[in-house]
C-alpha cells in the first residue's frame, strides 16, 4: 500500500473517531469531522489507486523491455 493512501486512512479513522466523540459530547461540530472523513476516503483511495496503476506500468514495462 502507497505511504500517502495509509496516510490519508489514518487520518480517516482519526477524524471519523473524532466525529463520533463530537456527537456524543453533543457537539454539532462533529459535520466537520465528517466531512474530513470524507475526503480522507476519497484521497486514501486514490492514492491506492494511482499505486496500483504505477506498480501495474513498471511490470509491463518490465515485460517488454527489450534486452540484448
Amino acid at each position: 500500500m502507497p505511504r500517502l493512501a495509509l496516510y490519508a486512512l489514518v487520518v480517516c479513522v482519526l477524524a471519523v473517531t473524532a466525529a463520533v466523540v463530537s456527537f456524543v459530547q453533543g457537539n454539532w461540530l462533529g459535520i466537520v469531522w465528517v466531512l474530513l472523513a470524507g475526503l480522507a476516503s476519497n484521497m486514501a483511495w486514490y492514492y491506492f489507486k494511482r499505486g496500483k496503476q504505477g506498480q501495474q506500468a513498471k511490470q509491463d514495462g518490465a515485460r517488454n523491455s527489450v534486452t540484448g
